[in-house]
């Protein structure tokens, strides 16, 4: 008698390798490194590629594509914004230079996580921030290998 595998469901905790890509290459991949270990319904991936993970068997290794927008939704303009130098400042290191591209970690209000933004524009007393995940607005290609789910 053969055992039925486990299988993905709402608020399951999975061990997974994983890989998020857009059109400019990966964002994330942990399939040359330890595996990822998640609750689902926890925020920790886009509800878009959860939905992909409910109903899979533990051991499925699969790709989803997911159209522009549906993983991380669209482009905000309104996450973009300046921050000035001094705000900075306060919350880091006084000296720390910034160059166009660079990703800077902030804390988040209540002091528990982080949330990073790209920088898109240096001026003398302030910072362009682009707070945007950076698959936003974009296609994603989702590689998934489901090593245990409990």
């Amino acid at each position: 008698m053969t055992t039925a595998l486990p299988r993905v469901q709402a608020g399951s905790f999975l061990t997974l390798h994983y890989r998020l890509s857009g059109p400019a290459g990966d964002i994330i991949n942990t399939f040359d490194g330890k595996p990822a270990t998640l609750s689902l319904g926890t925020g920790e991936l886009s509800p878009a590629v959860e939905e992909r993970l409910i109903g899979l068997e533990e051991g499925t290794r699969t790709t989803f594509e997911l159209p522009e927008g549906a993983a991380f939704g669209p482009r905000n303009p309104d996450m973009q914004q300046w921050l000035a130098r001094k705000v900075l400042s306060d919350m880091g290191d006084p000296h720390e230079t910034y160059t166009v591209g660079d990703v800077v970690e902030f804390p988040t209000p209540d002091g528990r996580g982080k949330f990073a933004g790209v920088v898109l524009q240096v001026k003398d007393a302030s910072v362009l921030f682009d707070f945007n995940h950076p698959l936003a607005g974009q296609p994603v290609t989702f590689e998934v290998q489901l090593i245990g789910v409990l």
